[in-house]
């Protein structure tokens, strides 16, 4: 009974050593390990309990998921994952990767919050399964944006459009929020990508891993799309001349 005892008192502490070792890290509350070891390097870590970060109004909030839920869903998440080898998620600072749910920020439902300086992307489980795959990199891309700031200017993705169009002033004060592919592209594969430049180019990057000879074959037609996925191409060989889309 004390050996017991003794035993179940030192999983205590290593647990709490090892919540205590992640949130120095990362600054992320209440996370356990979920898969320490994965082919190009990322680590997996799953909310235990709700975790709220940020301050005020631009706090991100998500609440844990079952193990069940966790399991049914790992495998198709890390298979997007494992698109991207080690040497570019490095390039890229993309370390850790948070799984939750009813993921949130400031309030506003959120599919993923990418944070570079912490090599942290955290991703809600539970969104619209119709997307969820397109969403794990169309965060990533904000991860690469960030990045590589200087490799990507609005100024020169808004001259592909037609000069009558206008962008929202940021993605959350716009009502073009659906994700589904626009029957008529006209330089737009999506509403969303009409809200601000970087989610334009994150839609399109998104197509372009997870669809790439559809959007392509699209492209054929439509000049404007044509351009901009020439310019993500162009600029993501500029960080890795070894990237396969």
């Amino acid at each position: 009974m004390k050996f017991l005892k003794i035993l179940i008192l030192g999983l205590i502490l290593i647990s709490t050593v090892h919540a205590n070792t992640i949130y120095n890290l990362i600054k992320i509350p209440n996370l356990e390990i979920y898969k320490n070891k994965s082919s190009n390097g990322i680590k997996y870590l799953i909310a235990n309990k709700p975790f709220q970060v940020g301050i005020r109004n631009n706090n991100v909030t998500c609440f844990n998921s079952s193990r069940k839920t966790i399991n049914q869903n790992f495998e198709l998440i890390e298979k997007n994952f494992n698109k991207y080898n080690s040497k570019f998620l490095k390039k890229i600072n993309l370390k850790y990767v948070v799984l939750c749910e009813n993921l949130s920020v400031s309030g506003i439902s959120s599919a993923g919050v990418p944070n570079y300086q912490m090599r942290t992307l955290i991703l809600d489980i539970k969104f619209n399964k119709k997307y969820f795959e397109r969403v794990i990199h169309h965060e990533i891309f904000h991860l690469i944006n960030d990045s590589y700031k200087y490799l990507f200017k609005d100024l020169e993705w808004e001259n592909f459009n037609n000069s009558n169009f206008k962008y929202a002033k940021c993605s959350t004060c716009s009502d073009r929020l659906d994700l589904s592919l626009l029957n008529n592209t006209k330089g737009f594969l999506t509403q969303y990508s009409m809200s601000t430049p970087s989610e334009d180019m994150a839609e399109l990057f998104s197509f372009l891993i997870k669809d790439k000879k559809m959007i392509e074959n699209m492209a054929l037609k439509d000049h404007v799309l044509y351009k901009k996925i020439s310019y993500i191409k162009k600029k993501i060989l500029e960080i890795d001349k070894d990237f396969k889309f």
